[in-house]
C-alpha cells in the first residue's frame, strides 16, 4: 500500500500515544473507540460488471472494477499533510472469483493463485478513497456464452476490524443497446429543427425487460415537446459548458436479441439562432421502467406533460447503429471576433490608462463543447517611448517576436454570443514620441466559422498628431477603421479583463478562467475551442516564432 505519511514520525507518535495511555489512563491511539468496539470498514468496488459479446470491454491493460477500502473520517489531509491513520494491525482481503469458473477471464490484483488472492496490510487511513486494495480485469474466455452469470465474493478479517463484505456480480451477454447513427441534416442552419432518428439495435445475447432513453442538449439546444413518459431537467445557470437540458425517458416491454427499434415518431431538436457545434446526444440502456423511475426522480428533474414516446420494430436494420450517438450542429454558423484599441496622449512621465476591448459580434456563440473551454489568446505591443505598470490580471508578459517584447492575453470559452470584455494597461510615458503606435490582434487562423478577421487587429497610439485618428477594429495603419477609445492621464485602473454590464464577462461571456503560464519566449495559443477541432484533431501554426498548437478533440463524456 501507498502511504502519505513519514514512517518514522508516525511510529515515533504511536509510541509516545502508547506511553500516555499507559502512564495517564487516558489519549487512545488513532482508531480506537472507548468501549474497544472493533472498526467497521467497507470493502468498496463496482457490483456490477456487464461483459458485451461484441469484444468492446474496454482496454484490456485497465480493470474494469477497483477495490478500496472506505473507513470513518475525511481522507483530506491534516496540516501536516499527512492522511489520519485509523487502524493498526494485520488485516487481509481475500478474493474469491471461483464463482466465474468457466464464466469470463479474470485477473486479479495482490498475491493471485488462480481465482484467488488476499491483499494484506497493517495500516488503514481514514476516508474512502485512499485505500487502495487493486483492480480485477475482466474479458471474454473461451467458454463464455450469452447468459453465463457469476459472482466475485470479496471479504476481509484483522484484529481490531469488521469488514463489510462486496459481493460483485458478472453478467456475460446481456442485453446491449447501440444507437442508430445520427447525421446534420444538408442545409441545416441555426434556428431550424432537427428531426432525430432515435433509436437502438439489441446487439446483446439476451432480451432485455424495459428500456430508458437519456438524450443532451448543450445551451444551443432545446427540445419543444414535453412527453408523458419522459422528465425533463433544464440548467439555465452555471458553467456555460454544463448549461442545456437533460431528459429520461421509460419504455415497458421485452426488446429481443438482435432486433432494432425506433421511435414511431421522430424526436425534435431545436437550435437556437446563435447555436453554433452544440451537441445533441442519446443512448439507450437496458433498464426496467421500475428501476428507472427513481433516475426520473432525481433532483430538479420535472414530468413531462404531453403524449408519450413510443417505440417500434425496425425490419432490416442491421447497420447503422454505434455505440456513440452525439452530434455536432449546426456547423454552418458563424461568429465575429472584433478588438478595439486605444489612442491616449500624455507628457513624459505621466501615466495613462489604455483599455484594449475584445468582443463577439455573433450571431454564433463559441460553445467549446469538445474543448473543455480552452481559451482564446491575443497579444499586445507595447508602444514605443511607454513601459506597462499595470496589466489586467488574464495577461502575461512575453515575447512576441523575435526581440520584441510584449503581453499575451487570454479569453475563457466558452464565450457568448454578445461577449464584450475590456482589458486595462497602464501605461507610463517615459518618452514622448509623436503618433507611436503598436498592434493588437488575434493572429491569422483558417477557420470557416469566422470570415471576417479583418477586425482581429487593433492598435494602441500614444499622442497622435492627427485629428480624430482612431486605434481599432481593422487589419490597416491606424485610422482605417472605426470603433477605436481614446484615454487622458489616469491614475488606476482595475487589474482585470472587465464584462459587460449584460453579463458576459467571465462568469457568464466568457466561462471559467483563462490563463498562461507567464513563462515568457514562444507564444502557445489555443484556438475557440471546437471550432478548430471539426476535423478530429488540428494544428495551428500561428506564425509567432515557433508556436506551433496541437489541440486534439476529446469526445464528450
Amino acid at each position: 500500500m501507498r502511504r502519505h505519511f513519514r514512517r518514522a514520525a508516525s511510529r515515533a507518535a504511536l509510541t509516545l500515544a502508547a506511553a500516555a495511555a499507559l502512564t495517564t489512563g487516558f489519549g487512545a491511539l488513532p482508531g480506537a473507540v472507548a468501549d474497544d468496539a472493533p472498526l467497521t470498514v467497507a470493502i468498496t468496488g463496482e457490483n456490477r460488471v456487464d461483459l458485451s459479446l461484441q469484444g468492446d470491454n474496454g482496454d484490456r491493460s485497465e480493470p474494469q472494477l477497483t477495490l478500496r477500502l472506505a473507513a470513518p473520517g475525511s481522507d483530506e489531509p491534516g496540516d501536516d499533510g499527512v492522511i489520519p491513520v485509523v487502524h493498526r494491525g494485520d488485516y487481509t482481503i481475500k478474493i474469491d472469483a471461483t464463482g466465474l469458473d468457466g464464466v469470463a477471464s479474470v485477473k486479479l490484483p495482490c498475491a493471485a493463485k488462480g481465482l484467488t488472492a488476499e491483499c494484506t496490510g497493517s495500516e488503514i487511513n481514514a476516508g474512502a478513497d485512499y485505500n487502495k486494495l487493486g483492480g480485477i480485469r475482466l474479458d471474454l474466455g473461451s467458454q463464455s456464452a450469452a447468459g453465463d452469470f457469476g459472482t466475485i465474493k470479496v471479504t476481509g478479517e484483522g484484529e481490531g476490524v469488521t469488514f463489510t463484505p462486496l459481493t460483485v456480480e458478472v453478467l456475460v451477454g446481456g442485453p446491449e443497446f447501440l444507437g442508430h447513427k445520427l447525421s446534420e441534416p444538408k442545409g441545416f442552419a441555426a434556428g431550424d429543427t432537427y428531426d432525430a432518428p432515435v433509436g437502438f439495435r439489441n446487439v446483446g445475447g439476451l432480451a432485455a425487460e424495459g428500456a430508458v432513453l437519456r438524450f443532451h442538449g448543450s445551451r444551443g439546444v432545446d427540445f419543444p415537446d414535453s412527453a408523458g413518459n419522459c422528465a425533463y431537467k433544464k440548467t439555465a445557470d452555471g458553467p456555460l459548458l454544463h448549461r442545456g437540458t437533460d431528459a429520461i425517458c421509460t419504455f415497458p416491454g421485452t426488446y429481443a436479441a438482435g432486433t432494432a427499434y425506433g421511435l414511431v415518431d421522430p424526436l425534435r431538436v431545436h437550435t437556437a439562432d446563435f447555436a453554433l457545434l452544440d451537441i445533441f446526444s442519446y443512448s439507450f440502456s437496458a433498464v426496467s421502467p421500475d428501476k428507472a423511475k427513481a433516475l426520473k426522480a432525481a433532483d430538479g428533474y420535472v414530468p413531462g406533460t404531453g403524449a408519450p414516446l413510443a417505440l417500434e420494430k425496425v425490419q432490416g436494420a442491421a447497420s447503422g447503429y454505434t455505440r456513440y450517438t452525439d452530434l455536432d450542429f449546426p456547423t454552418t454558423n458563424t461568429y465575429d471576433l472584433a478588438l478595439t484599441g486605444a489612442s491616449v496622449r500624455g507628457e513624459a512621465g505621466d501615466t495613462v490608462k489604455a483599455d484594449i476591448g475584445f468582443r463577439n459580434d455573433g450571431p454564433g456563440w463559441l460553445s467549446a463543447q469538445r474543448s473543455g473551454g480552452e481559451p482564446i489568446g491575443f497579444t499586445v505591443r507595447i508602444p514605443e517611448g511607454a513601459k506597462v505598470t499595470k496589466a489586467p490580471s488574464r495577461c502575461n508578459a512575453t515575447t512576441i517576436d523575435e526581440g520584441v517584447k510584449g503581453y499575451l492575453c487570454w479569453v475563457s470559452t466558452p464565450l457568448l454570443e454578445d461577449a464584450k470584455l475590456t482589458f486595462p494597461f497602464e501605461l507610463r510615458i517615459d518618452k514622448v514620441v509623436k503618433n507611436a503606435r503598436a498592434a493588437v490582434e488575434i493572429p491569422k487562423w483558417d477557420n470557416p466559422n469566422e470570415p471576417n478577421q479583418a477586425n482581429n487587429k487593433a492598435w494602441i497610439v500614444l499622442n497622435s498628431t492627427e485629428s480624430g485618428q482612431s486605434a481599432g477594429g481593422g487589419s490597416g495603419a491606424p485610422g482605417s477603421s472605426d470603433g477605436g477609445a481614446s484615454a487622458s492621464p489616469s491614475g488606476g485602473a482595475g487589474d482585470g479583463a472587465s464584462g459587460s454590464s449584460d453579463g458576459s464577462g467571465s462568469s457568464d461571456g466568457a466561462s471559467g478562467d483563462a490563463g498562461s503560464d507567464g513563462s515568457g519566449g514562444g507564444l502557445a495559443l489555443t484556438g475557440a475551442g471546437g471550432v478548430l477541432l471539426a476535423g478530429g484533431a488540428a494544428v495551428l501554426a500561428l506564425g509567432l516564432g515557433a508556436a506551433v498548437v496541437l489541440v486534439v478533440r476529446r469526445r464528450a463524456a
